[in-house]
């Protein structure tokens, strides 16, 4: 993997966990500095390194020959470091930032770059997340957040795609898809088949950071499976490390597993409290550090599907 431009920067603050109706609640981990990297000719990704607190999500950004495409605002304060650190890369406009969903630690930061005449891009699926739950949390955020969030006007995207979106100026070719539901109904991927990097979103992260409360979590295998047929070289996902194309069957098993461990004892008549207590996967422990039973919101949610207590 490329390194030509590497920084760390250490973040000396800390900031409380969105958690709630704009759908990010897992609050498990605390970036305490950010990492750039050229992963290759002009992309880049700021990668978050996490304690026991959350800061925002992963970012991305591709320079192209007249403009700069951003992946994942974040929160308003990760728009604006950001936004430096970029300049530091290049003085090209940023015209376009791409949300690959409408959580607010990936989409919160619009305004600052509605602001500096970049237009927020989304899939057409996700519109009406963004004008409900979006909004909603965003100004929640507001009243609990003032320092951070001061008097911004939420900016929901002004771009939308319905499958795919092609952003290709001979230099760079950046492929925006939504594949289906994974973890909210809006999920869009940022491919560069040119470099065979993709960065996914919360669609596939590096970690215990999994968020069940949007999700289908049967559909989102099948978006992983389909991921899985690109030629990637390299996954950015949303929270976590960097990885290669390893990291979406890794993904992908945590749901096929927590889903058949849930259905089987389903079947064996075990309620809900039981499961909670009794369920065991080695391998999500082995991946993680984590031990599945302490995602309590994911075996609530798959056990809900199973139980057709909650429609995808």
């Amino acid at each position: 993997m490329p390194q030509r431009y590497r920084r760390v920067s250490l973040i000396a603050f800390s900031v409380l966990v969105l958690v709630g109706l704009s759908g990010w609640a897992v609050g498990w981990f605390k970036p305490n500095e950010t990492i750039v990297t050229e992963i290759a000719p002009g992309v880049f990704v700021r990668k978050m390194e996490w304690e026991p607190q959350f800061l925002g999500s992963n970012q991305g950004w591709v320079i192209f020959k007249d403009f700069v495409l951003v992946i994942e605002s974040s929160f308003p304060n990760q728009a604006e470091a950001v936004i430096k650190e970029i300049r530091k890369t290049t003085d090209k406009p940023i015209r376009y930032v791409f949300d690959t969903h409408y959580h607010g630690d990936h989409a919160d930061g619009n305004p600052i770059f509605v602001n500096i005449g970049a237009a927020p891009i989304a899939s057409e699926n996700s519109k009406m997340l963004f004008e409900t739950k979006g909004i909603i949390g965003f100004e929640k955020s507001q009243q609990d957040k003032p320092a951070e969030y001061g008097p911004l006007k939420y900016a929901p995207p002004s771009l939308y795609f319905p499958t795919k979106l092609v952003i290709d100026d001979g230099t760079q070719r950046v492929e925006l898809w939504h594949f289906g539901h994974a973890h909210t109904a809006g999920d869009a991927v940022a491919w560069l088949p040119k470099h065979g990097i993709i960065f996914t979103g919360d669609a596939c992260v590096n970690g215990a950071f999994n968020y069940t409360g949007d999700s289908n979590t049967e559909s989102w295998i099948g978006v992983l499976t389909k991921l899985q047929e690109l030629p990637i070289k390299t996954i950015c996902p949303g929270h976590g490390d960097l990885a290669g194309k390893e990291l979406l069957a890794t993904q992908k098993r945590y749901f096929v597993e927590l889903r058949e461990a849930i259905q089987k004892m389903i079947a064996d008549g075990k309620k809900l409290d039981e499961i909670k207590q009794q369920l065991n996967l080695p391998f999500y422990k082995e991946w993680t550090g984590v031990d599945a039973k302490t995602r309590v919101e994911n075996i609530e949610h798959v056990y809900d599907e199973l139980t057709k207590r909650k429609a995808g």
